[in-house]
């Protein structure tokens, strides 16, 4: 259906794709709408949103959107030390993109 999982990565998919085209506009809605799926398959708290949320941000920033990409990066970060602690590699990474971020603004 609609809502299952691999619709969810598939939507991902080609909007990593449209992204490393340059396809900004167009890969932001199926980004989204990934992560709205995979909020409604797997709860608020889960790692695959907190990874699509890491995409989202990831894509803004490419377009200089650093207010719009903060919160969503702060809020994976916060996904991953919930389900992981703060001694996970992503707990690392999200870090280094909010440092990223910051340093790029």
């Amino acid at each position: 259906g609609a809502d299952h999982p691999e619709v969810a990565v598939s939507l991902n998919n080609i909007a990593q794709l449209l992204e490393s085209q340059g396809k900004y506009e167009s890969a932001l809605p199926l980004y989204q709408r990934s992560l709205n799926i995979q909020e409604r398959v797997f709860g608020l708290d889960h790692p695959e949103v907190a990874t699509s949320l890491n995409n989202i941000a990831q894509l803004l920033m490419s377009q200089g959107k650093y207010d719009d990409a903060l919160p969503l990066l702060q809020r994976s970060l916060y996904i991953f030390e919930r389900v992981h602690g703060i001694d996970h590699p992503n707990i690392a990474t999200s870090l280094n993109n909010i440092a990223l971020l910051l340093e790029s603004q």
